[in-house]
């Protein structure tokens, strides 16, 4: 069965123009049915075809509103009509470019939590150049934590790690400050015990910050304070590297053939590290599944956004996360 996404056509930096390219290219390359959710302005940029249904929303939650309140206050937006179409099973999935705690927020208000789930966690796939991705949560829904919905995360993002990366028995390490038990606060200290006694995860004991782009661990677990910042300062340490390498390459004329030859082999790379390949970070917990992008999406970061909230619904990672969190 073709599964449906609700795509946030107001949702990141670009849009509408730049999530409406996205899901044009999405309809062309995937085996998807969209359902657009938008201004009526929004809505006039695609033209009605099959797998293509658009539904009109008055309201948009910008950027820099409070996600909670706007949540509230404007329940015919785009955001919270995609959440909706999520809750009511119109969609299986919902996607959004968008405010990241708006998004989070509608999902949690409309489609409510898995049983038994205490917080929901924002899992990102971390590109590891020659090797499949690590899933690092929380990414960022949960500035503080208790140890035991740490544990949660765990067990949770050996689900993701399975499901959508496809590694059987993923290694689970907690983020800290070294490897010995002994070392990081209280909060890293407790959830070390209680991870050793967790039953049904590969859990392999702290991990470093080094470790997060290696083979050595899968699914990297942190408070969101901590997981926020891995993330960000990733994404900004690897941008200033591919910038510096493409700068340095292209500077003075004897250099220039060199750099075609060498451009030749960083280009795949450089697409392997992109936050675009990998489109969006799932929100784990909730009773829907809900794919969260960049602000900055790009018309490709729109589609594998898409293809990654198709993969995971005909996983059924909810039923999964479901039964993973009741065995727990």
């Amino acid at each position: 069965m073709t599964v449906s996404v609700a795509v946030d056509l107001e949702g990141g930096d670009g849009a509408p123009s730049v999530v409406v390219e996205g899901v044009k290219t999405a309809l062309a390359q995937l085996d998807v049915r969209i359902l657009a959710v938008g201004r009526s302005s929004s809505l006039a940029l695609l033209e009605p075809q099959d797998r293509l249904e658009l539904i009109e929303a008055t309201e948009v939650i910008s950027m820099d509103e409070e996600p909670a309140s706007s949540v509230r206050s404007k329940r015919d937006s785009s955001l919270v009509r995609c959440a909706e179409l999520v809750r009511d099973k119109a969609a299986e999935a919902t996607f959004s470019a968008g405010n990241t705690g708006a998004a989070m927020a509608a999902a949690l208000f409309k489609m409510g939590r898995i049983s038994k789930v205490a917080r929901p966690a924002i899992v990102t796939p971390i590109p590891v150049p020659g090797s499949t991705p690590t899933a690092l949560l929380d990414s960022g829904a949960n500035a503080e934590c208790s140890p035991s919905w740490l544990v949660q995360f765990a067990i949770m993002g050996s689900v993701y790690a399975t499901e959508r990366l496809g590694i059987e028995s993923p290694k689970v390490g907690l983020l800290s400050i070294g490897e010995e038990k002994s070392k990081g606060n209280s909060l890293v200290k407790e959830t070390h015990e209680l991870l050793k006694r967790t039953h049904g995860i590969n859990f392999i004991g702290n991990v470093e910050g080094r470790d997060v782009m290696s083979d050595r661990v899968d699914v990297v677990v942190a408070d969101g304070f901590v997981g926020n910042v891995v993330l960000k300062t990733l994404e900004g340490a690897m941008k200033t590297a591919a910038r510096a390498v493409l700068e340095a390459l292209s500077s003075g004329e004897d250099g220039k053939e060199f750099a075609e030859k060498a451009l030749q082999k960083l280009i795949p790379l450089l697409g392997e590290l992109s936050a675009d390949t990998y489109g969006g970070a799932a929100l784990l917990g909730v009773d829907g599944l809900t794919l969260i992008g960049h602000g900055s999406s790009s018309p490709n970061a729109i589609v594998n956004g898409i293809a990654t909230a198709v993969s995971l619904a005909e996983h059924d990672l909810v039923s999964r996360l479901r039964r993973a969190i009741a065995e727990g």
